[in-house]
């Protein structure tokens, strides 16, 4: 690599399509912006320049670390959802447009966005979801849960910077364990989370970016990978007020469990919603 900026863009399309990536160009220019510390816009306009050393080494670092297939959201630090900026670390999920259409969904079984509404999130990682409904209701308050610190520190981090931190608790607890419904002060007009849900014996198989870099704690759902559904299903009648809502993510195929599950145990579901891809995505209980 050296000389212009256009000629690193070109050299570090190069490996990263020789690494098997898609839309290498345009990821390219993503790790160039970060290392020189300028737009896009401003990378593409100074496209003949010659490219200082520093910003040399750093895209020479940042494109070795795209190859092994880490993550961009890792590497870049932060991932856009539902039009916000979160901060993002390897101890937690990066953040998919698939998700957002849990918050479209909340969005329509409850429109009144002046009520103090309180919402809990199981699993809060990053705080995507949690900090985004609080961000459309401005009166509600929430907390969330996870058994990571780590990943409660960036949720901590992002609550601070999207100026909803007032509003949000944030605690270090795991529903795997048998006190912790005691532990939350419940019930809620809302539960929302997006469990683990992928069998543990296929998660190896996934695209490498997820099976050999996201904690796979946030990933293996058991067996069948249903396990925690099945714990979340067993405490909602308990987690969710009387016309409340309990709502979930759920991976492809599992609707239908997943809503059976939360019959059995007393809430009534709605059909599912889809997301962009057309798959059964979100699966909503009303106690």
């Amino acid at each position: 690599m050296g000389g212009s900026y256009d000629a690193l863009l070109r050299d570090t399309a190069v490996a990263l399509t020789a690494a098997g990536i898609d839309n290498a160009r345009f990821e390219a220019r993503l790790l160039m912006a970060q290392a020189a510390g300028l737009s896009v816009e401003q990378l593409i306009s100074r496209g003949r320049d010659p490219a200082p050393t520093n910003v040399v080494e750093t895209v020479r670092s940042l494109a070795a670390r795209r190859v092994r297939r880490e993550p961009m959201a890792y590497i870049l630090g932060e991932r856009e959802f539902w039009g916000l900026p979160f901060k993002v670390t390897p101890a937690v999920l990066v953040p998919r447009p698939d998700s957002e259409t849990l918050i479209e969904a909340v969005l329509s079984l409850m429109p009144d966005r002046t009520r103090p509404w309180r919402i809990l999130d199981l699993g809060v990682g990053s705080g995507c979801l949690l900090l985004t409904l609080l961000r459309e209701y401005p009166a509600a308050s929430g907390v969330g849960i996870d058994a990571s610190a780590d990943a409660l520190a960036v949720a901590q981090e992002n609550a601070e910077r999207l100026g909803v931190a007032s509003r949000a608790r944030l605690m270090v607890d795991d529903w795997r364990q048998q006190s912790w419904l005691e532990k939350l002060d419940g019930p809620f007009d809302l539960v929302v989370s997006n469990p683990p849900y992928i069998k543990s014996a296929t998660i190896a198989g996934l695209m490498p970016e997820v099976s050999r870099f996201e904690p796979k704690l946030a990933l293996d759902g058991g067996t069948d990978g249903l396990d925690a559904y099945r714990l979340l299903a067993a405490g909602s009648r308990k987690l969710v007020t009387s016309g409340g809502y309990f709502v979930v993510e759920v991976g492809e195929g599992q609707a239908l469990e997943v809503a059976d599950l939360f019959a059995a145990a007393g809430l009534s579901s709605r059909a599912p919603w889809k997301d962009l891809g057309g798959i059964e995505r979100v699966v909503a209980a009303h106690h």
